[in-house]
């Protein structure tokens, strides 16, 4: 199934390329890599900008482009291969550019929510990239190590990023990832409580790796999505 494409074009005065992205895995790392300059189309793409209900549905199905943000190391990789596919990968390697999947949720109220879900880079040199993965996401997940004061800082950046560059109507989960390394804490969970407040963010501890919090985390953000009017 093809969602949209992703069109790429050249830094120097290469003509203009089309890639089409699968459902599943995709990864614009070795594009630009190669000296592209990414830019992605959201021509047939239904949820890729934002918030909308599926084709011939009702405002009980929901589809949105989720983004996950946050320093390298963090375990934004980890937390999603937790939702989707209930693993923990300990030999998991550092995301490179960006990947790409997604996954469904039925909320207690029947509505169904369809995560379309960019697992971004948190290596400085991909930080050009974020915009493009950022841009009209209905959702921004923004995760730090708990046992790490820098990737709170970082944590704190991307906020700014967002509230200047996201959506105005974005919804925003601020997320302490590691929390199986309590014994190793360095961030305390009442900063983590404050920065989210301030920001008018809402606040959850997770471990991909004994995987709590992780689905409560998934279903928070769905319950918090606006809802479109029903089809007429």
């Amino acid at each position: 199934k093809i969602f949209g494409k992703v069109k790429i074009t050249g830094r120097s005065s290469s003509p203009i390329r089309c890639h089409q992205r699968p459902e599943l895995g995709y990864d614009l790392s070795s594009l630009y890599a190669m000296g592209y300059d990414v830019c992605v189309s959201d021509r047939n793409s239904g949820a890729l900008n934002g918030l909308s209900s599926s084709e011939n549905a009702d405002a009980k199905n929901l589809r949105v482009k989720l983004v996950l943000l946050g320093d390298s190391g963090v375990g934004k990789s980890c937390i999603v291969l937790r939702f989707v596919r209930g693993e923990f990968d300990t030999t998991s390697k550092v995301t490179v550019g960006a990947s790409f999947l997604s996954q469904t949720i039925a909320l207690q109220d029947s509505t169904t929510v369809k995560f379309e879900i960019w697992d971004t880079a948190g290596q400085e040199r991909y930080s050009a990239l974020a915009p493009l993965y950022y841009r009209g996401a209905a959702v921004a997940v923004i995760v730090y190590d708990i046992t790490s004061p820098e990737s709170f800082k970082k944590a704190q950046y991307w906020v700014k990023e967002l509230q200047k560059h996201g959506a105005p109507d974005i919804v925003m989960a601020l997320v302490g990832n590691k929390a199986d390394l309590h014994e190793k804490r360095e961030v305390l969970t009442d900063d983590g409580m404050e920065l989210a407040e301030k920001n008018g963010m809402f606040f959850i501890e997770t471990s991909a790796k004994t995987a709590d919090n992780i689905n409560q985390l998934f279903e928070e953000i769905g319950k918090r999505l606006p809802r479109p009017s029903p089809s007429s």
